[in-house]
């Protein structure tokens, strides 16, 4: 049997991606021919071919699956074996964190002040989806990722999951909006500015609607808290939102709280994946978490 060259590892891995030959010789900055020549001699080492052609794209066979699933773990331990020993033999730690994008700007910062201004802490902060942040944490390119929506979980799951808190969620308006009225009242008399219904916080509130039979008047949606934020402070109608989203606006009067929300919590959870070589850093923040974990 030959052994692998991770040279060809690589080229084939960005063809992957890619999907063109082109493409990837633009990306690693090599000549199409080139990349051409020494995927064919890696499908020679294995003995399958990887590709075939789908129109103007190069699409993986089966074989083609199954060696990209093993080439990315063998980068993935290339790359930890590498970010492992660089944090050992520096000073300076990095922690690579990935937060929801929806998710609450205050929440993300209290969880950061354990180690905010530390000369030894490098504080590296990317936001997007679900998906695309998971898969930054499973290659490697994140050590954690912060999320109000738990990922699925099977036995072959990556994922750990550690509950951080649990937020109340309120109806947030302006003064002139306050009324002695019960929470349905408040439903039933003010246009709503809501979470989009793919949120957590959203089913929870759809379900509660349901149950007090209240049919909501919608102002506006979205799916990015500060965006809720500023639709409150502009007063188009009441927010469903965490009162952490605004509290400075609380604090100052601007906004008040109308009435709590008691049957919907908003949980924030930290996700990691069980690593040979884990970020210390990881623990020191969760551990701080766990001490306050408002």
């Amino acid at each position: 049997m030959s052994i692998l060259n991770l040279h060809h590892l690589r080229l084939f891995r960005a063809v992957a991606r890619d999907g063109t030959l082109t493409g990837a010789a633009r990306a690693l900055n090599i000549s199409q021919s080139a990349v051409s020549t020494q995927i064919k001699a890696l499908e020679m080492s294995l003995g399958h071919e990887l590709f075939e052609r789908s129109g103007r794209n190069l699409v993986l066979t089966e074989a083609g699956r199954i060696a990209l699933d093993h080439a990315e773990e063998i980068f993935r331990t290339a790359e930890d074996l590498s970010a492992t020993l660089k944090m050992a033999g520096g000073k300076r730690q990095a922690l690579r964190i990935g937060a929801l994008a929806t998710l609450s700007r205050n929440f993300q910062i209290a969880f950061l002040d354990p180690i905010i201004g530390r000369d030894d802490v490098e504080i590296v902060l990317r936001s997007g989806s679900q998906e695309n942040l998971l898969r930054g944490l499973e290659a490697l390119s994140l050590d954690i990722v912060l999320t109000n929506l738990v990922p699925a979980r099977d036995a072959a799951s990556p994922y750990l999951v550690q509950r951080l808190a649990e937020q109340p969620v309120s109806l947030i308006g302006s003064p002139a909006r306050q009324t002695d009225g019960s929470v349905e009242d408040l439903l039933r008399a003010h246009p709503l500015i809501l979470p989009t219904p793919e949120s957590a916080v959203r089913a929870s509130f759809d379900a509660l609607v349901e149950r007090l039979g209240i049919l909501p008047r919608i102002a506006a949606e979205a799916d990015d808290m500060a965006m809720l934020r500023l639709l409150v402070r502009a007063d188009a109608g009441v927010a469903v939102i965490p009162p952490i989203v605004v509290q400075d606006e609380l604090a100052s009067g601007r906004l008040i709280e109308l009435a709590r929300l008691d049957e919907i919590l908003e949980v924030f959870s930290a996700v990691t994946i069980k690593r040979k070589f884990p970020n210390p850093l990881i623990a020191e923040v969760l551990a701080a978490q766990a001490q306050d974990p408002s």
